[in-house]
């Protein structure tokens, strides 16, 4: 029998009872998916995890999706690595308010994270609840966004002259920009969650630009909603441990990454979820 804690904050909770290292029957899985829904991120600890069990544990919640600007690490073509060595000096990587490739046509319902390497201090990474997010906003600001389609590239990030570019970047992160990044996508900023049927945002750093607005009008828009979608209300801290395995929704959160742990290094695996409707747990 599993165990749910929630962390008492704007979402999350600990799952304790499951042992990943194994096959997971599928009554679990769907307990499990039922809670993830219900608190947009789902931790469980103690998870001693190789990388073909991260790839099956996954798997359990979707097929695995695509990360168009992150290459695999050397010994498994499946999994990402988030890694900053002790030394690196440069930027952090990921730490603004984003949804996961938010860019793509279908973007993945989920990302798992597995902790290798964590510093003692510093390294936590924050959740935004979306649906919070939407319900607290006054309804006068709320109806500033309502019926608009927000475009989203990840140009800024992972273009040839993005930020993540050989000339403006020396990290440990094996990153491959492209041209391709200068691609757009559209979607509403306000959605319904296609499993849960909340509304909430869909919104984050991708977001470049809002339909059949004026630039000025469509950046005052950007910027208001990128406050407000942070504010400390809507946020969950995680503190990571070694052998903690995360998931979280992408289409209920955002998420950041935060520093303070200059000095050590900090390596964590990796893997993105489709969102497949045939996944979804059959009321």
């Amino acid at each position: 029998m599993i165990e749910v804690t929630g962390t008492g904050q704007a979402c999350g909770a600990f799952i304790r009872g499951v042992d990943f290292s194994k096959e997971v029957d599928e009554d679990v899985i769907n307990e499990i998916r039922t809670h993830w829904l219900e608190h947009h991120v789902v931790i469980f600890p103690d998870q001693k995890l190789s990388n073909d069990d991260l790839v099956r544990v996954a798997r359990y919640f979707g097929p695995i999706g695509d990360d168009p600007f992150i290459g695999p690490i050397d010994d498994h073509d499946l999994v990402a690595a988030i890694h900053r060595k002790a030394d690196e000096k440069g930027k952090l990587f990921a730490d603004n308010w984003h949804s996961d490739w938010s860019f793509q046509e279908q973007p993945p319902a989920a990302t798992c994270l597995y902790g290798i390497k964590i510093p003692p201090h510093g390294g936590d990474t924050l959740f935004s609840n979306q649906h919070l997010a939407l319900e607290k906003m006054p309804a006068d600001m709320r109806a500033k966004y309502e019926g608009k389609m927000a475009v989203h590239s990840a140009h800024h990030a992972y273009a040839d002259d993005g930020m993540y570019a050989d000339e403006n970047y020396d990290g440990a992160m094996n990153i491959k920009t492209s041209s391709e990044a200068s691609a757009q996508q559209t979607h509403p900023i306000i959605r319904a969650h296609p499993e849960s049927g909340k509304s909430g945002f869909m919104g984050g750093s991708y977001v470049v630009d809002f339909e059949n607005l004026d630039k000025k009008e469509a950046r005052n828009l950007m910027r208001e909603l990128y406050e407000w979608q942070g504010h400390d209300e809507f946020v969950y801290r995680h503190k990571w441990e070694p052998d903690m395995l995360v998931l979280w929704d992408n289409r209920s959160v955002l998420h950041q990454a935060t520093g303070g742990f200059e000095g050590y290094e900090r390596l964590l695996h990796r893997l993105t979820i489709d969102d497949d409707p045939s996944y979804y747990v059959k009321s």
